[in-house]
């Protein structure tokens, strides 16, 4: 884990996409979440932004996080910029690569889910990519929770 695990510092996670308007909107949902059920506000930050952010998160994406209780009707995408990917510790990016998002030096780690894009797409596809999201979300956690709990 990039974190040294003795560090007040909190982790700081990075969900990342081209527009910021569907997959990394959800992950960043389900990380809030996650946060809060876990009780770990000291311990996690977390953001999201895009590369090149799109007017607003896609309507099939906020139909599809109403469904499970988490409302992105009012977010909207955001610029994600290198000074922040240099001081997250994990950047996960959504099916784009990080190359052009993680800046020389950093020394973080990045992963790239490779998720679906779920514009344009049908309401039983968005349900699987924002299952997955959520899968992936929980997983991360379990990681960085047992990393956190490791003596050195």
């Amino acid at each position: 884990m990039p974190t040294d695990t003795n560090s007040t510092a909190p982790t700081r996670i990075a969900f990342v996409c081209v527009q910021n308007a569907g997959r990394s909107q959800m992950a960043y949902a389900f990380g809030q979440r996650e946060v809060e059920a876990r009780g770990l506000e000291d311990e996690i930050e977390l953001l999201t932004g895009g590369t090149d952010p799109a007017d607003h998160v896609h309507d099939e994406v906020v139909s599809a996080m109403a469904d499970v209780g988490v409302d992105l009707a009012d977010r909207t995408p955001r610029e994600i910029t290198f000074e922040e990917t240099k001081r997250s510790d994990y950047v996960v990016t959504m099916g784009c690569s990080a190359s052009g998002v993680c800046p020389a030096g950093w020394a973080g780690e990045n992963r790239d889910w490779d998720l679906d894009d779920p514009d344009g797409e049908s309401p039983a596809d968005v349900a699987a990519i924002r299952d997955e999201i959520e899968q992936r979300v929980g997983a991360l956690f379990d990681e960085i929770e047992a990393a956190r709990a490791r003596p050195d």
